[in-house]
């Protein structure tokens, strides 16, 4: 448990929407109050990555069999990839008496809520899809494909974090 009573603080929203930088203020003005659960993941690990510290790096098999046990809080499927919140992950934070702060999609912020966590839920939305569209445009990591597919995604998030679902 947090020092408060609350076990995550779970921040939700389109990429883009400026999460990141808020979860990074966030950590810089009160690291005595918040920690960052590491996830798991099927991928490769990206150059500089470690394991432990960015992500659990697993293989599917393995990651399916701890879905089915009921060990995690969240899990989701992208471009072929497992990735997820293992509950232990979330202990690991909450023992040391930090509020564990989750980013997640809205897919993870469904499954959470199913399960007995006491959590505060953050929806952040971007200004307008034309903003987002513009700062997705300005990272240059997208393909149009794939950011047509995340502004498609971006727009049904926005839908549902608006609607007062989180």
């Amino acid at each position: 448990m947090g020092k408060h009573g609350t076990q995550a603080l779970v921040f939700c929203g389109p990429s883009g929407s400026g999460k990141s930088t808020l979860i990074r203020r966030l950590f810089d003005e009160f690291p005595e109050q918040f920690g960052f659960s590491v996830s798991h993941t099927t991928r490769q690990p990206r150059p500089g990555e470690v394991d432990g510290k960015h992500y659990h790096f697993t293989t599917k098999e393995t990651m399916k069999e701890a879905i089915a046990r009921g060990e995690f809080l969240e899990s989701a499927e992208f471009s072929s990839n497992l990735y997820g919140t293992s509950k232990k992950a979330v202990e690991e934070v909450t023992q040391s008496g930090h509020v564990c702060v989750l980013d997640i999609d809205v897919q993870g912020v469904k499954q959470v809520k199913e399960k007995d966590i006491n959590a505060i839920y953050v929806f952040v939305s971007p200004p307008s899809l034309t903003e987002l569209e513009k700062r997705l445009r300005g990272r240059n990591t997208e393909t149009e494909e794939s950011l047509q597919r995340r502004l498609a995604v971006a727009k049904q998030e926005m839908n549902y974090g608006n609607l007062g679902h989180i």
